[in-house]
């Protein structure tokens, strides 16, 4: 029997799910977004007016990772969503918070995979701020610290010190806002490209 793979249900939600967010200007769609300095990546992040984040575990996968990936994502991402083949489903989403939204990618008789959902995404209740810091790169953090007129002494500081700082120094939902934009207004993603590959 075929097993639907990773990209295959990845190329079904970029193609089905996120094919309208990748026309938005203001909104930046990326594979593998790295968090807690790459302790973690991000199947697909869908960043605008929150940071919403896509896992894939298809047929093929195991979710060995998935309670160490909920816990990691839980401390940064404002919306999370599991996109599961029908395999999986029922046992994974017994392994999610409530706040997770859950989509099912079926394989049809031609090979094709279909994404349906299952439940919607809620606002995570519990997100921390230092953990959203982290998601930016130092001369960002540095940048901030300027704007919001942090001492100079800190910018000499070590990167922790740093997003420790511009955590005491701005409200978390200022913190959501300026690392969403941090985020958009990146050129370079080390070598990958800013939007997906997938689709048009």
């Amino acid at each position: 029997m075929t097993l639907m793979r990773d990209r295959d249900v990845r190329k079904a939600l970029h193609s089905q799910v996120l094919r309208q967010h990748r026309k938005q200007p203001d909104t930046l769609v990326l594979d593998e977004l790295g968090i807690r300095h790459g302790l973690c990546r991000i199947d697909v992040a869908v960043v605008n007016g929150q940071l919403h984040g896509f896992e894939i575990k298809s047929d093929s996968d195991t979710l060995d990772r998935l309670p160490n990936q909920v816990e990691i994502y839980g401390r940064v991402l404002d919306r999370a969503t599991l996109v599961v083949g029908e395999r999986h489903a029922h046992k994974a989403k017994q392994m999610l918070p409530a706040w997770w939204g859950v989509k099912i990618a079926c394989l049809g008789s031609r090979g094709g995979v279909s994404i349906r959902c299952d439940r919607p995404a809620l606002p995570n209740p519990s997100i921390e701020a230092l953990a959203v810091a982290e998601l930016l790169w130092r001369p960002e953090v540095s940048a901030l610290l300027r704007k919001f007129g942090a001492d100079n002494k800190i910018l000499r500081k070590a990167r922790a010190f740093q997003y420790q700082s511009l955590v005491d120094l701005i409200s978390l939902d200022e913190l959501r806002t300026v690392t969403r934009e941090a985020l958009k207004a990146r050129e370079a993603w080390r070598g990958q490209r800013p939007t997906s590959i997938y689709g048009d």
